[in-house]
């Protein structure tokens, strides 16, 4: 499973690149805490696949509280046929520790 370090996302978002990048926490985390990305959440992301099908040939990147949930997103999203899917690698903990607010 590729991933993606939060440093080099953070390089990239202030390169101001357009990512595809999916938030796979809770609604209410995502509320508490976001950088941006679409909130799809894991309980309910096999019902939001068919939304997600204009990026099966692009970089996707998914991302959760610590790398498990997003883990799990990329490996459906990867039998689901997508290309270039990525798991932030340590989630959005590591970020917070690294890059607090």
């Amino acid at each position: 499973m590729k991933e993606i370090s939060v440093e080099e996302l953070k390089a990239r978002k202030e390169k101001g690149e357009q990512l595809n990048l999916i938030d796979v926490r809770e609604t209410w985390e995502f509320e508490e805490f976001n950088i941006g990305a679409q909130n799809v959440p894991l309980s309910t992301f096999v019902n939001h696949l068919e939304e997600l099908q204009p990026f099966k040939e692009k970089e996707v990147i998914i991302q959760c509280k610590m790398g498990g949930r997003s883990s799990q997103a990329a490996m459906i999203l990867d039998q689901m046929g997508f290309t270039d899917v990525k798991h932030v690698k340590g989630g959005l903990d590591e970020w917070k520790a690294k890059f607090p607010v």
